[in-house]
């Protein structure tokens, strides 16, 4: 990945068609409780970017996590704390503001 490569938008939307191929995988939603009632991504969990580390006592390393938030910044976060504590199989899938499915409520 080169440096200019940060600055292209994610697409979501293929990202969540892979997590849905990706037998035993987990997409995270690291908004806020509320945010997420509001509507979501169907197959996510709802683990607000301020408590991730509850991903670390609840999934393995081994375990293949897809990261949304709304715009792309806390996702990215997310991604990083999730790195430095050894998951290996992390993918930040951007805003849900690029999602063009369904959205769960």
């Amino acid at each position: 990945m080169g440096f200019f490569d940060m600055f292209i938008p994610k697409d979501i939307n293929a990202e969540y068609a892979k997590a849905c191929e990706d037998k035993g995988s987990v997409i995270l939603d690291v908004r806020t409780v509320s945010e997420y009632r509001g509507g979501h991504i169907p197959k996510s969990v709802n683990i607000p970017v301020d408590e991730i580390e509850k991903a670390f006592s609840k999934y393995n390393k081994a375990t293949h996590l897809y990261v949304y938030c709304l715009s792309g910044a806390r996702s990215a976060s997310a991604v990083r704390a999730l790195k430095n504590q050894g998951y290996e199989h992390v993918v930040d899938m951007g805003g849900i503001g690029r999602y063009q499915g369904q959205i769960e409520r």
